[in-house]
């Protein structure tokens, strides 16, 4: 077991999901001037749900946190795959489904955390070299 890389990937999973439950507004803030690809946040979160697993097996989750993070991984796996083309500040206004992952995120937060207002990942950096 690794318990540094273990707490790091449970830090990174809370941060996210801070994210996802963050308000429309602040996530697009969040976004600033950069464009990511709704599938890549998609593909991130799903990553993180199920590595989720083998951190509930360490005991760096708790079976209830478990179970949020597995159905904000159903609620994703259910996003058509059209949906997944485009930028994700697009998609926070015109698709649902976000609304939707925004609810159960909250949710878990609040179940694991208390509170699901928490401090957000630090900002995207463009790799485009204009810094």
């Amino acid at each position: 077991m690794n318990h540094l890389g273990d707490a790091y990937l449970h830090t990174w999973t809370l941060r996210f999901m801070a994210l996802l439950a963050a308000d429309t507004q602040d996530q697009l803030v969040w976004l600033g001037e950069h464009e990511l690809e709704t599938k890549d946040i998609v593909e991130e979160v799903e990553l993180l749900c199920r590595v989720s697993e083998g951190l509930a097996e360490r005991g760096a989750f708790e079976l209830e946190d478990l179970r949020g993070l597995r159905a904000i991984g159903r609620r994703l796996g259910e996003i058509d795959g059209t949906c997944r083309v485009g930028l994700w500040g697009n998609a926070l206004a015109t698709d649902p489904a976000w609304d939707d992952i925004r609810f159960l995120a909250r949710r878990f937060l609040l179940a694991s955390l208390g509170d699901w207002r928490q401090p957000l990942p630090r900002p995207v950096h463009s790799h485009t070299g204009d810094h």
